[in-house]
């Protein structure tokens, strides 16, 4: 039973700190209690046959899982959000709202595993997907055919963290009736970026990463103002059954509580590295939305309140062996995939987060065995970027790390 921002909430605000903390939050009536109770039933009972408090069984839904879905939606500025277990599950009921035979258009540089879900699921199941580079929202235009039924961006993207114009392909998408909009803003979370007032359909978060924060839970969200596709993705969603548990709803909710917070400092963190990377003498170009040299900075500004907490970066005259000298050299980013969560991690997508890509599709997006993916957490900047320094100047110099190498 998937919620919407209005219907258990009488307070309203247009703060989103205000809304982190109290939507979808109202105190028990029966205790009075300030936290949402985590109900772990999988039943409910019913007054008589068929007449329910609006539960019967866990999978169509569940109290803790709505109060869940009600303040995401309200953070996205949706009506309506429904909430799965993981962020490819998310992806693979999405896709499965298209009749086979569908054409779904994707951006080009997207995360491995939606690649993976696109190239060897969704195609066997009967949807073809072509992959475009959408600098230039316009070419789009050139891979529309009669049976697309679906544009899927992300932005940033996942490594190299290009931007998609979102209003510009939203109004491309919207000169057909039967064509849906999807944005994963899992890089950007709800407090930086609200993709559904600049025209898209659906917005998609990997729940793990930014919402979340803490590095515990595994979920997905799917967002709409769209009743009709609310009720499509709320059939799919109860027949397909790929729903959270209440304990991870229980959990994420409590996270999204301080997202404002702790995405304040990841950004303030984030410029600190990435500007001190652009000056470091190992490192031969840096990636961050927020720096005056990424080529569509102006973009960033204009469609989005912030840069989040992502950078990545080339070291110079990369390698693998130098990349991984510099990983296992890192003493307080940890060697590890996912992202977004308090404490900063740091990849190497070539062989990582990104092995599924063919090398071809690797080498055609930039995503060589120099570029390095760093999740800059909520630690204090100065000793990220000592230990940044520490592990550059290893890298460079060849020094073998024992034990690691």
């Amino acid at each position: 039973m998937g919620h919407d921002s209005e219907s258990d909430w009488s307070f309203r605000s247009d703060n989103f700190d205000t809304r982190a903390v109290h939507a979808g939050q109202q105190p028990d009536p029966h205790t009075g209690a300030v936290v949402p109770a985590l109900s772990l039933s999988t039943t409910f009972a019913q007054a008589s046959a068929g007449v329910h408090k609006g539960y019967d069984y866990s999978r169509s839904g569940n109290p803790t899982r709505a109060a869940f879905e009600t303040a995401v939606a309200s953070l996205e500025q949706g009506k309506h959000c429904l909430a799965f277990a993981s962020g490819s599950v998310t992806t693979a009921t999405i896709v499965n709202m298209l009749p086979a035979g569908s054409h779904l258009v994707s951006v080009n540089d997207v995360y491995g595993g939606t690649f993976r879900y696109f190239t060897k699921v969704a195609a066997s199941n009967g949807v073809d997907v072509s992959f475009v580079d959408m600098n230039d929202p316009n070419n789009i235009l050139k891979h529309i055919k009669p049976n697309t039924r679906m544009i899927w961006i992300e932005t940033p993207t996942n490594p190299t963290l290009r931007l998609v114009d979102i209003a510009a392909v939203a109004k491309i998408a919207h000169s057909r009736p039967d064509l849906l909009l999807v944005v994963d803003n899992t890089f950007m979370s709800p407090y930086f970026q609200n993709p559904l007032t600049l025209g898209a359909d659906i917005v998609v978060h990997s729940v793990t990463k930014y919402i979340n924060g803490h590095s515990d839970v595994v979920g997905g969200v799917a967002i709409t103002n769209s009743e009709a596709i609310f009720e499509k993705l709320r059939f799919l969603q109860n027949s397909i059954g790929g729903v959270p548990s209440p304990f991870d709803c229980f959990l994420a909710n409590r996270g999204l509580k301080t997202l404002h917070i702790r995405m304040r400092q990841h950004q303030e963190n984030a410029l600190a590295v990435a500007k001190h990377l652009e000056s470091s003498p190992h490192v031969e170009r840096v990636i961050y939305p927020g720096l005056p040299s990424h080529p569509q900075h102006a973009l960033a500004m204009r469609q989005s309140k912030g840069f989040s907490g992502m950078v990545s970066f080339r070291i110079k005259q990369g390698t693998l062996d130098k990349s991984n000298t510099f990983l296992a050299s890192l003493r307080l980013f940890c060697l590890a995939e996912s992202l977004g969560c308090v404490e900063s991690l740091a990849e190497l997508p070539a062989v990582m987060t990104h092995a599924s890509l063919t090398p071809e599709a690797r080498a055609a997006l930039g995503v060589d065995e120099g570029l390095i993916r760093l999740s800059v957490g909520i630690e204090d900047k100065r000793d990220l970027i000592r230990d940044l320094d520490q592990a550059l100047e290893k890298a460079v110099k060849g020094v073998k790390v024992a034990g690691k190498l």
